[in-house]
This record gives structure tokens, C-alpha cells and sequence, in this order.
């Protein structure tokens, strides 16, 4: 067991209990630190009215520790989303995907009312880019978009043996020094055959919980 991941979630679930009600609806991310705050989360699920899930392996676990799930088409508002990241900067711009589930964390994010990112030390960087950033792509577009993305300096991997929940592959990006996440997010979103890239810059969290060992 991670004491720095759980000591994060068991922070986020004392910072959101007093902003939740029985009619709220809580957004839960994807990854191992998340897996640590859906456990603590069930442990109050009377407190709240159930939960809109980033990725089919978090809803399985929330609806296995009696959380219900509900999609994101049919709910008005997310209270918070709380989610990992791999990577977190000082300005609280993320790079998220390792789990390839990051268009959909993004989706998700952006229709919260706030967003809180759980990460232990080990994510903290200064400037975006050591961890290979996470691409989405159209299976079809996929060689096209490798090639836009070494024009940008990019060198991208497929990685292999492994499909996203929308049934896309994914390039992870190696060798981008990201010193203005903002524009680079915008910039590899707008190559058609990418759905989203792992950069959550125009979408950060208003909050960053650093769990302590």
C-alpha cells in the first residue's frame, strides 16, 4: 500500500465532505491513487447521490463498493472531479494518460464545478514533459498524426496492445520539453485524427493535493 497515495484521497474526501449533499454527484477519475480515494469514497456513499465516472475500470469499482454510477449525459451538474495526475508543474498544468483514459477524465474535468487533482511527491515537476505525453488518435489517422507530431518535435510510440475506451489507439510522445502547455495543447488537438492529448492546461485543477508519506 501507497501511504502517500491514500493519505491523498483520505485529504480530497475531508475537503469535499462539507461541500457535498445527498443530491450531489461527484466526478472520479482513473488510476492507481484514484483506486485509493473510490475505496474511501464508498466508505460515505450515504452522503451523496452517486458518481460520473472518466473510465470503465473506475465505474466497475464503484459500482462493486455499492457507488452508483450515472452518465455523464444524464446529470445537470458535478459537484468536483477528483483525479490523479501523471505529472503536475507549479502552475498546476497536468499531464494525465498513462492510463490512456485522459479524452475522457478531460470530458468529465470540464464539466465539474471544480476540479481536484490527488498526486503523491513523486508527480511534482517543474517544467511538463519527462513522463511521455499521452495522444489519442483515430486508428486510422494514427501514422499521420505520428508524423505532424515529429514536425513538432515530437518522437511518438505507439503503444502496443492496448486500446482506449473509445476504442482508439494511443502515441505516447517522448522528447517534448513543454515550457507553454497551453498553446502545445491547442497546437496537437487541432492535427485532424487526434481526439485529445494528455496536457490539461486549459482544463486544470483549481486545486493539487500532495499526499505525504
Amino acid at each position: 500500500m501507497s501511504n502517500s497515495k491514500l493519505n491523498a484521497s483520505i485529504e480530497a474526501i475531508e475537503y469535499i465532505k462539507s461541500k457535498i449533499d445527498i443530491n450531489s454527484i461527484i466526478g472520479v477519475g482513473t488510476g492507481s491513487t484514484v483506486n485509493y480515494f473510490i475505496e474511501e469514497l464508498a466508505k460515505i456513499k450515504h452522503t451523496f447521490k452517486g458518481a460520473v465516472s472518466s473510465s470503465d475500470a473506475s465505474t466497475q469499482l464503484l459500482e462493486k463498493l455499492g457507488v452508483e454510477v450515472f452518465e455523464l449525459n444524464d446529470v445537470n451538474e458535478i459537484l468536483v472531479y477528483v483525479d490523479g495526475a501523471d505529472e503536475v508543474d507549479a502552475d498546476h498544468h497536468l499531464i494525465k494518460g498513462g492510463g490512456g483514459a485522459h479524452t475522457r477524465e478531460k470530458i468529465v474535468a470540464s464539466a465539474s464545478n471544480e476540479f481536484v487533482c490527488i498526486v503523491d511527491n513523486s508527480k511534482l515537476v517543474h517544467i511538463l514533459g519527462n513522463f511521455p505525453l499521452p495522444v489519442e488518435v483515430l486508428i486510422k489517422s494514427r501514422s499521420y498524426v505520428a508524423r505532424e507530431i515529429v514536425k513538432i518535435g515530437g518522437t511518438p510510440e505507439l503503444r502496443k496492445d492496448f486500446l482506449t475506451d473509445q476504442g482508439n489507439q494511443i502515441l505516447d510522445v517522448k522528447d517534448l520539453k513543454i515550457e507553454n502547455p497551453s498553446l502545445l495543447e491547442q497546437r496537437i488537438n487541432l492535427i485532424p485524427g487526434v481526439l485529445d492529448n494528455g496536457i490539461f492546461a486549459n482544463c486544470k485543477p483549481q486545486k493539487v493535493i500532495v499526499g505525504k508519506d
